[in-house]
């Protein structure tokens, strides 16, 4: 009878947790939920193998095959018609019997659990490092987070078909991240990249010469084009005016915006004009700046001395 009452006891701990944690996720506009293992379609999986039992890291338990709404994102109960499971698993682990492996996906080091999932509630919630689990591994470029939502999910797939399509990474290794905000944006940095390979090629000194590899059209639209717009945004302090944006962002947006200079003043204006110009008059107003950074400093994504 002890054992069930500590159990017992535990539970209602566990849930007061919950709620707190829930309230904690609504004043700071952050989602509170298990990433189902279903979006990890979107990051294009290649293949899988099997593992082994071996011990995983309880903090890298990110989401659920098909229990993600029946615990919160640190894994604490929400469903009470599920409580005599979650008491029973823990009065097992009190009379010290050896409970068997969960059984989970690893995407990208993080884990998705397949069978489990009270075992890891319980475990999360007792600070146990480590746990054994049968693991089974996908293969993906670009690995899911535990804050992840599905529009980041969704961006994140596709940037990982973008470094497929560019080989971005055998023509400029070591090269900055280029990540959005927003999906649907990397097939147009593709369409920069096959327009600088045109331009390329019709310059009059290469008349005769082979024409100019993909290779060479992404490593000059890198050095050329993307990073000289990074440095210009740096030079220029632009990042501090645009708030929850990303270089990559502000990328697209310049280079868009240039060609509209270019066209009213009848040459190219550069990317260094069309950086400032943009920059002085597309930045949102001051006070809608100041409530952005205040959200994300309230979610914590951004540094306060940014």
């Amino acid at each position: 009878m002890f054992a069930h009452d500590q159990a017992r006891q535990d539970l209602q701990r566990a849930r007061r947790a919950r709620e707190l944690r829930d309230v904690l996720a609504i004043l700071r506009r952050q989602p509170n939920e298990l990433i189902p293992f279903d979006w990890v379609r979107h990051l294009s999986p290649q293949g899988e193998r099997w593992l082994g039992v071996r011990p995983i890291d309880v903090d890298q338990i990110i989401g659920s095959v098909d229990r993600y709404r029946e615990f919160d994102r640190h894994y604490l109960p929400r469903e009470k018609h599920l409580d005599e499971r979650w008491i029973g698993v823990r009065e097992a682990q009190l009379r010290g019997k050896e409970l068997p492996p969960i059984q989970v996906y690893s995407v990208g080091g993080r884990y998705f659990v397949k069978d489990g999932n009270h075992r890891v509630s319980i475990a999360r919630r007792q600070g146990q490092k480590y746990i054994d689990a049968e693991v089974i591994e996908l293969g993906v470029t670009i690995p899911p987070d535990s804050t992840d939502t599905l529009k980041d999910i969704i961006i994140k797939g596709e940037y990982a078909h973008f470094l497929n399509e560019s080989r971005l990474d055998a023509a400029v290794p070591g090269h900055l991240e280029i990540v959005f905000t927003t999906p649907g944006r990397y097939e147009r940095v593709l369409e920069h990249i096959r327009t600088r390979q045109y331009y390329l090629d019709r310059k009059p000194e290469r008349a005769g010469l082979p024409p100019v590899s993909w290779e060479d059209a992404v490593r000059s639209w890198y050095e050329r084009l993307y990073l000289r717009v990074v440095q210009e945004l740096a030079e220029h302090d632009v990042m501090r005016r645009f708030p929850g944006r990303t270089e990559a962002d502000l990328y697209l947006w310049i280079m868009d915006h240039r060609y509209f200079l270019t066209q009213a003043a009848g040459h190219d204006v550069g990317t260094e004009e069309a950086t400032v110009d943009f920059s002085a008059h597309h930045a949102p107003p001051i006070y809608r700046r100041l409530g952005q950074r205040a959200k994300l400093l309230l979610r914590g994504q951004l540094h306060p001395a940014r």
